[in-house]
């Protein structure tokens, strides 16, 4: 197993930490553009690896896609991160064309290579990496959807002062602040969360996750990277072990929900040959709702794009 991950900054180096930490790849290729960021940060990974008992060729490159020949997975995290009341979708122009270059050379050495896309705006660069690549939907997805849910769980557990591991939740639609919680698909031990805690608190829970993004980057006054990488490395996990795991990507919808030909994150079965099938739920009327208007925002901005070509 082969791993590429383009951009060597917070996010692509904490990626390719994980992914030699859980032994996820044999080879793993970090490229980015910045002479020997890439070089360094994969001689300090590989140092770890007596500690932390794995034995993997680790190899940092600037610029020289050749080396993710043959990769079956490749990660794309290029881009400009979000500075202090910058939102994703000003980032558009500025990464988009950052991602449309980098996905031209990763199919140049890697076609049949599995793409995630984690550079934000997440569902509009996951757009241009499927639009700029050709490749079927179940080949290039972007991460959003498992690290709304990792934060909304991680809000609930706080609350209620359990492990987080014990909570279960779901999230659809855009990633930023019209992200759609599914409380009624949220439970605790399998534990409904409405008989755990007031309506009132639930949405102030729903509330500071779908700022969650926001929230870190006034904190550090850049983005976040470990719950990121994490999320990143939960999908690849899923699909080297071809464990049909149930997560929520982002993937171009073709008719589910009524939807067709925009990008949003819904639950999808996770396995080697990437998507293996995209999960319809049935929706309420208000959460169908909210669901429409998500998309319209994730249209605009995908029309935002449109334009820059």
């Amino acid at each position: 197993m082969k791993i590429s991950v383009i951009g060597a900054g917070n996010v692509g180096a904490s990626v390719a930490h994980l992914l030699a930490l859980k032994s996820l790849a044999t080879h793993i290729v970090i490229v980015d553009v910045k002479e020997g960021v890439a070089e360094g940060k994969a001689l300090d990974i590989q140092q770890c690896s007596p500690l932390e008992n794995f034995a993997i060729d680790i190899l940092g490159v600037t610029n020289d896609f050749e080396a993710t020949s043959a990769s079956d997975i490749v990660v794309i995290t290029s881009g400009m991160p979000r500075k202090p009341g910058m939102s994703r979708d000003d980032l558009i122009a500025t990464n988009a064309n950052i991602v449309k270059a980098v996905t031209n050379r990763v199919i140049q050495y890697s076609p049949d290579a599995i793409i995630i896309v984690v550079a934000n705006p997440l569902d509009v660069m996951t757009y241009c990496a499927h639009v700029t690549s050709q490749a079927n939907r179940n080949k290039v997805f972007g991460m959003a959807g498992v690290l709304d849910m990792a934060r909304f769980r991680t809000f609930i557990a706080q609350e209620l002062h359990c492990k987080p591991s014990d909570v279960d939740a779901l999230l659809i639609g855009g990633h930023g602040d019209t992200m759609v919680p599914l409380p009624r698909y949220t439970t605790v031990a399998g534990i409904p969360i409405n008989e755990l805690m007031t309506a009132e608190k639930l949405e102030a829970l729903v509330q500071r996750t779908v700022f969650g993004g926001g929230e870190i980057v006034k904190l550090m006054g850049t983005s976040a990277y470990y719950a990121p990488a994490s999320s990143t490395v939960e999908m690849i996990d899923a699909i080297v072990k071809d464990s049909n795991r149930i997560l929520s990507v982002c993937v171009k919808l073709e008719g589910e929900y009524g939807i067709d030909g925009c990008y949003l994150s819904v639950p999808v079965v996770l396995g080697k040959e990437g998507i293996k099938k995209v999960l319809e739920l049935q929706l309420t009327s208000a959460e169908m709702n909210l669901f429409q208007l998500s998309r319209e925002k994730v249209k605009t901005v995908m029309n935002v794009f449109d334009s820059l070509k």
